[in-house]
């Protein structure tokens, strides 16, 4: 049975080596959960799976794991995107943390006409994904990408992934727009999609126009009331869960 603490580490993972656990991962289980010789962690990196290890020393400043066996095979998660305009910390704190509980496979912060909010620190971002990561049990972090113009991304998009746009002018105008529900999955049948988000102040005109003329493009609509960007954010990833049969399993 594999313990209930875990840690996303960059290492290779395999049956009998021994790995070195330093800095603030070696103060957590020290200090924090006061772990010693004997006690067992779980040790995931996104690509080998997850292996059940024992401490086997422990010093001032570091300690020594003994990997033992593989709890977990290494899986593919959805290749789901969630691009969105950064919004305030605490805020953009609490997407990152929940995509990746949801399964995000990627987070793409973009920059559009209305964005209050441009400096992104992608590194605070990953910290919350890894730590998210470590206590849903889920075997892979997300790629978190350094912010980029909304252009820049579309300009080179690779047209086989849908690109679904979360358009509130479909509230504003009376327009149902295309729902989650009668979406259907992608052409190929593939999970292979990225959801967009815009920023607070919604997209420009000119962005809706662009977006509009787009062939890999559909506007979705999230029903009748206008969300916050970080609960758009989350109620998208859980609908298309939903679509491709995610939430069953």
């Amino acid at each position: 049975m594999a313990s209930n603490i875990r840690l996303f580490v960059e290492e290779n993972l395999q049956t009998g080596i021994d790995l070195e656990i330093k800095a603030s991962q070696f103060h957590y289980l020290k200090n924090v959960m006061r772990l010693a010789i004997g006690a067992e962690v779980t040790l995931f990196n996104g690509r080998d799976g997850e292996y059940l290890a024992e401490i086997t020393d422990s010093g001032k400043h570091s300690m020594t794991v003994k990997l033992m066996k593989q709890s977990r095979p290494q899986s593919d998660d959805p290749d789901i995107w969630l691009i969105f305009a950064p919004i305030k910390k605490s805020r953009l704190d609490m997407i990152a943390e929940k995509a990746t509980e949801l399964g995000v496979a990627k987070l793409v912060p973009v920059i559009t006409d209305h964005t209050k909010v441009e400096r992104v620190k992608t590194d605070r971002l990953r910290a919350n994904a890894i730590e998210a990561a470590e206590q849903c049990r889920r075997l892979t972090v997300p790629e978190i990408t350094e912010p980029m113009p909304l252009q820049k991304l579309l300009d080179n998009w690779e047209v086989t992934r849908r690109l679904l746009v979360m358009d509130e002018t479909t509230v504003e105008d009376g327009d149902a727009g295309v729902s989650m529900a009668t979406l259907g999955k992608s052409k190929d049948g593939q999970a292979c999609d990225a959801i967009l988000i815009g920023p607070e102040g919604g997209f420009s005109a000119s962005e809706l126009d662009l977006l509009g003329n787009l062939p890999f493009v559909t506007k979705v609509s999230l029903g009748g009331r206008i969300l916050r960007a970080e609960t758009a954010a989350l109620a998208a990833l859980t609908l298309w869960q939903e679509l491709i049969g995610e939430i069953y399993k």
